[in-house]
């Protein structure tokens, strides 16, 4: 090894023979922490570049969602850190208050204790103890996964700063008039015994009844249809469309309502569908969303006949039982009336339950407090209409729209003791006082509290100014707001996204909290279906991070992540992405094996060879290809530029090119080792940001460097006597290269055509006069596999390549006649495979009845068969003749 290949600080760069990830991650991962690489400093003169993480419940643990939205974060914040940017990615966790408070429940009930025994206070104090002691789970688990973020600065959202925040925007919003307490329909969580937002509400298919009813007598007589039964004890009208000449005799009218021994209006109403079912609608303004406006439309009372619980309250003989149970109860009498005029068992339709105790959804008419979203609304609407606030990618703004332009009032009470509770005191004689931080709240006989929390989502929709501090104008308020980007799932756009716009706007004088929304979709199975513990393929990413490292899950997460769409995902696709680390590792512990180096300056153009332009100038392209796509938010475009640039044309071509210069020695060889150590260093800092902990250890030990967290990001190569604008380009040495990979895979795929094994030497005449490659031709014998044409020399193959041509003799190397036969019969086979291909396309008959994918089949066969006939007679006529 000469002088100028010894590496700075350290000489003889040595790795293992194997790339361990057990061995290396978590040392490296403590290191960069202790080190304050992600830590972020407001006073810094450095342009500022903030992502928020989407907060993960308390309560959670690290799934493949979690991994996937953390690598693209992790990478976008790894490479503006090495840009030169202050980079803040902060981390926080959600109080989580339905999930968080089941859990302590759960565990109270282990005791046969539950939270009404314990009284509020105490149960608070419970689940602070909880959360001290087994909350917080998924923070090492992203320490596993390599997460950049700024560890000193974690929030969470019931610490004492950020419920300041939400004490001081629910005061504001209420002295604006902008929150309010009314009495609607809400969602309603019998087991929870809780209001739940439309995010937590899921919706499948279940198998339940419908039930059609006659309400009234003879020509008075109207029957409808209903799901649930029960609710019909809280009827209050029956609705059809005003233009329904059916029902328009009966409009303004009363009919009897069976089993009540009540009367009921009948009203005209243009929410009823004529078309649909008898074009009649039982309402029930107490129990339904839609029937709650049509009762505000027509003034009806509302009449609440389930209690919190799910059990029946209207009296009767139905009162004290459950609402499923009432429902099979009020069917039979019904039927014994003679009321039922049709019943369809199983009517499989779409019904709510709560995502936390899978319980069935009961809409409830419930005194509740709103967010008056209106004006927020229209606001957040127009940042992105007006170019303030970008989404990508682009598609999705009618999404987006389609939700803030029709939001609703927002329901954000709920009936739990764990969360922020509600800053609002009632007085003896009817006053309600709303509390700011600043304000000493009422006291004295007679004044309490709203017993109702937030809703988790309104601390979490505060998340991207609150963690920097605010209310308090804060100097990482100054300097890290409003955050660069927002990376998170399309599919809480509308929950999540749009409050945090509605209230970053509404409460920091305009500005939006962010000026990128990047939205990518949900990961699903290899196959394309949602992963889920009911489905079996459900994937702890930690088993395959102990397996094969959390560089491979991270790669393979971000190859498969194109903006907006869904990811699906397979092990033998992290097994790939393994297998690329290990090839990362062993090319470059080759490398530096042959003397690579990065001290010095690159050569001249002028003492370069056309194997070591060529690599420079489609490095210089990769790095502009992966800057373009970083900021295009294609994370699955640049992870595959990299991975075939790395992979094909580093280590499978420009390392094997050049053995031959090493083997050499020499001025040459010099320069191959200078050229190859730039490759290394810059490809490795690209890769960086998706595979952050192989590149670590690699960049490290090329360079000497102290970490490449740290290290400059790439920019354009410059080579002395050859400087371009957009650094070092050659395209005569890239046609140049591209003319010797055709001639070595034209070569390689004739061998393998005539049987050779890869490693089988053969004796071959290259000639070369007239083009470039007379100087490749010892790289070219070396790769092919090809021997000097010796004493008795016979070509029996003669192979023509962009100008070339490529002489073998095969006598000794295949038995001629064995392989002809083998041919032959590959040949017949062939061509009886197009004789009846071309049969089933020439008759109509066939055609006129075939479907055009069985047709389009056919006719796929017939373009191979014939391929395989034109490939097949020219290596006969390869073959030497006997």
């Amino acid at each position: 090894m000469t002088e100028n290949t010894q590496q700075s600080n350290h000489s003889a760069p040595e790795l293992p023979t194997q790339y361990t990830p057990a061995d290396v991650e978590g040392p490296l991962y403590e290191r960069w922490v202790e080190r304050g690489y992600f830590e972020a400093d407001e006073k810094s003169d450095k342009p500022p570049y903030t992502i928020v993480i989407p907060p993960p419940n308390v309560t959670g643990s690290l799934h493949l969602g979690h991994a996937f939205e953390h690598t693209l974060i992790d990478a976008l914040t790894r490479r503006k850190r090495m840009q030169g940017y202050e980079t803040l990615w902060q981390p926080g966790m959600d109080h989580a208050g339905i999930a968080t408070q089941n859990v302590v429940e759960r565990e109270l009930a282990k005791e046969g204790v539950s939270r009404h025994d314990l009284g509020r206070e105490a149960f608070v104090e419970r689940v602070w103890q909880w959360k001290n002691e087994s909350g917080g789970q998924i923070s090492g688990q992203m320490r596993r996964l390599g997460d950049g973020v700024a560890w000193s600065r974690e929030r969470f959202t019931m610490d004492e700063g950020l419920s300041k925040a939400v004490q001081t925007i629910f005061k504001r919003l209420y002295d604006d008039e902008l929150i309010y307490r009314a009495e609607r329909i809400i969602n309603w969580c019998p087991r929870c015994l809780t209001a739940i937002s439309d995010i937590e509400v899921e919706y499948q298919d279940d198998d339940g009844e419908l039930v059609s009813i006659r309400y009234g007598e003879g020509d008075a007589s109207i029957v409808v249809a209903t799901t649930r039964a029960e609710t019909m004890l809280g009827d209050t009208a029956v609705a059809v469309h005003p233009e329904d000449e059916r029902y328009a005799h009966l409009v303004g009218t009363e009919i009897e309502l069976p089993l009540t021994g009540r009367r009921i209006p009948v009203v005209a109403d243009e929410h009823v569908d004529p078309e649909f079912g008898t074009g009649a609608v039982k309402v029930t303004p107490a129990h339904d969303p839609n029937d709650f406006e049509i009762g505000r439309r027509h003034d009806l009372p509302n009449l609440a006949v389930l209690d919190e619980r799910g059990v029946i309250t209207a009296h009767g003989p139905f009162q004290g039982l459950d609402r499923f149970e009432a429902r099979s109860a009020i069917v039979g009498a019904l039927r014994a009336e003679g009321r039922i005029v049709s019943e369809k068992r199983p009517y499989t339709h779409s019904v709510g339950h709560c995502s936390r105790c899978k319980t069935t959804i009961e809409p409830r008419l419930s005194m509740q407090w709103w967010v008056k979203v209106g004006p927020l609304a229209q606001a957040a609407g127009d940042a992105v209409r007006d170019g303030k606030v970008a989404i990508h990618p682009k598609e999705m703004e009618s999404r987006y729209f389609g939700w803030v332009d029709n939001l609703h009032d927002w329901c954000i009470s709920r009936q739990l003791w764990w969360g922020h509770r509600i800053p609002v005191w009632y007085g003896p004689n009817g006053e309600v006082v709303c509390v700011g931080p600043d304000d000493e709240a009422p006291s004295g006989e007679g004044w309490t509290q709203d017993t109702d929390v937030l809703d988790t989502w309104f601390s979490s929709g505060l998340w991207p100014f609150s963690t920097l501090g605010w209310p308090e104008q804060t100097p990482s308020v100054g300097k890290f707001y409003p955050n660069a980007v927002l990376v998170t799932g399309y599919d809480i756009l509308f929950f999540w996204v749009a409050r945090m716009m509605m209230f970053g706007l509404y409460a920091m004088d305009g500005t939006p909290p962010f000026h990128t929304i990047a939205l990518h979709g949900m990961v699903r199975d290899q196959f394309g279906k949602k992963m889920s513990k009911s489905f079996g393929n459900a994937v702890n990413p930690l088993d395959w991070m102990d397996a094969y490292g959390s560089d491979a899950v991270r790669f393979t997460l971000a190859r498969g992540a194109n903006p907006g769409v869904d990811v699906p995902i397979g092990e033998d696709w992290v097994q790939g992405s393994r297998n690329f680390a290990n090839k990362i590792w062993n090319a470059t512990r080759f490398a530096l094996m042959n003397g690579a180096t990065v001290e010095g300056e690159l050569p001249p153009a002028e003492q370069l060879s056309a194997t070591d332009r060529w690599i420079l100038s489609r490095l210089n392209s990769v790095v502009a290809e992966v800057d373009a796509y970083y900021d295009d938010y294609q994370f699955a475009k640049l992870s595959d530029t990299l991975f075939h640039f790395a992979w094909d044309e580093v280590f499978d071509w420009y390392v094997e090119l050049s053995k031959t210069t090493f083997m050499a020695g020499g001025p040459a060889a010099d320069a191959s080792r200078r050229v190859l150590g730039e490759v290394l260093d810059v490809t490795l800092r690209l890769l960086h940001p998706i595979v952050p902990f192989v590149t670590e250890t690699l960049w490290t030990t090329l360079t000497g460097g102290e970490s490449v967290v740290i290290a400059d990001w790439p920019k354009a190569v410059r080579v002395a006597g050859a400087d371009a604008p957009g650094g070092f380009r050659d395209a005569a040495a890239e046609r140049e290269i591209e003319t010797v990979q055709q001639v070595v895979t034209e070569v390689r795929r004739f061998r393998s055509d005539q049987g050779l094994q890869p490693g089988q030497k053969v004796p071959a005449r290259l000639e070369l006069s007239g083009t470039a490659l007379a100087p490749h031709e010892a790289a070219m014998r070396s790769l092919l596999r090809l021997q000097p044409a010796g004493e008795g020399f016979s070509a029996t193959a003669s192979l023509p390549v962009a100008g070339a041509t490529v002489a073998l003799d095969l006598s000794g190397a295949i038995d001629v006649e064995a392989e002809r036969k083998r041919l032959t019969k590959d040949l017949g086979a062939a061509e009886k495979e197009k004789a009846q291909a071309t049969a089933k396309l020439g008759n109509e008959a066939f055609l006129a009845k075939a479907p055009e994918k069985v047709v389009e089949k056919i006719r796929g066969r017939l373009e191979a068969a014939e391929a395989d006939i034109v490939r097949i007679t020219a290596q006969l006529a390869a073959l030497p003749q006997a």
